[in-house]
């Protein structure tokens, strides 16, 4: 099963298709491509899968989907390896 996470843009470097972004995942940060998603700015919350952000989603509902993984255990693998 594949799994795209929500992650807070923290910063972006480069331009149109080179375009990435440091993301946050509820303490992991990672680097991902914005190729996909020119609109998102610093701030932003994008859903992430396999190193390609692919849209920009509401911070709200991004937060709220951080706690379920957290509960569950699903975001321990991702910080443990920062």
């Amino acid at each position: 099963m594949c799994l795209a996470v929500p992650g807070k843009l923290l910063s972006i470097s480069g331009e149109e298709i080179l375009r990435t972004g440091v993301v946050s995942f509820g303490g992991a940060n990672k680097e991902a491509s914005l190729a996909f998603v020119p609109e998102a700015k610093v701030g932003d919350y994008v859903l992430v899968h396999a190193g390609f952000a692919l849209s920009v989603v509401d911070a709200e509902e991004a937060e709220q989907t951080l706690r379920d993984f957290r509960q569950i255990g699903e975001l321990n693998e991702l910080v443990e390896t920062k």
